[in-house]
């Protein structure tokens, strides 16, 4: 019997890398965007909707992810950087706009999934959650954010192992946009991602899924970087 996957966010970048990932190793993928991936495979499964639309979440997804029953893994993976600008010069509604996708929708999907048997569930965070750089403001917040959610979702969700994962940096548009489009001399964390080491969306999908099986070395509720762990 093929192990099901729900992936959020799976039109680009990581989600996508991921939903390709699992496919291509015999899992069935329900996947979960604003846009269709056009991905031709009869154990995709995908439901289009914008999360952003955080009050139609319960309404809109319940019956797509009740209807899977059991899960092996779940990715919540969708996510937006915001704008990077100094703190001082962010609006409230701007930082609502990143918090509502990286947390609060999270948060509403997470009540619908602790309704079904759900063996993982791995949360994308950021190394950007636990450093503050300068600009980075209402993404900072809200993986700082996610990483408090999955804390205290692990109390009330005790037989499903949940972690809190920084991937590193993956080489998307987003990341492309501060690494090619900012100024480093007013924002210093340029300099830093074009000095580190980047990934494609395909090579932290394998990482991923190598790490996903071993997923029972952390604790609940921790926070994971990949960056920091050995390899085996």
């Amino acid at each position: 019997m093929k192990k099901n996957i729900l992936i959020t966010g799976c039109s680009s970048g990581l989600g996508l890398a991921l939903t390709n990932y699992y496919l291509k190793n015999n899992y069935t993928v329900y996947g979960i965007s604003r846009n269709n991936p056009n991905i031709s495979n009869h154990n995709f499964i995908h439901k289009s909707f914008n999360l952003s639309n955080i009050s139609r979440i319960k309404e809109e997804l319940s019956a797509f992810i009740l209807n899977i029953k059991e899960i092996d893994t779940v990715f919540l993976n969708a996510g937006m950087l915001g704008k990077i600008k100094l703190l001082n010069h962010l609006s409230i509604e701007e930082l609502n706009e990143v918090y509502n996708l990286n947390v609060y929708a999270n948060k509403e999907i997470l009540d619908i999934l602790m309704t079904i048997k759900v063996k993982n569930i791995i949360v994308i965070s950021s190394g950007a959650s636990k450093n503050g750089y300068k600009g980075w403001g209402s993404y900072s917040l809200s993986k700082a954010g996610v990483n408090m959610l999955v804390n205290l979702y692990s109390n009330e969700m005790i037989d499903t192992k949940i972690i809190a994962l920084a991937p590193g940096v993956v080489k998307t548009p987003m990341t492309d946009y501060i690494r090619f489009e900012l100024d480093e001399n007013i924002f210093p964390s340029v300099k830093k991602l074009n000095e580190g080491v980047v990934q494609t969306p395909e090579e932290t999908a394998q990482k991923i899924f190598e790490l996903n099986k071993n997923l029972s070395d952390f604790a609940s509720g921790s926070y994971v970087d990949i960056r920091e762990l050995k390899p085996n």
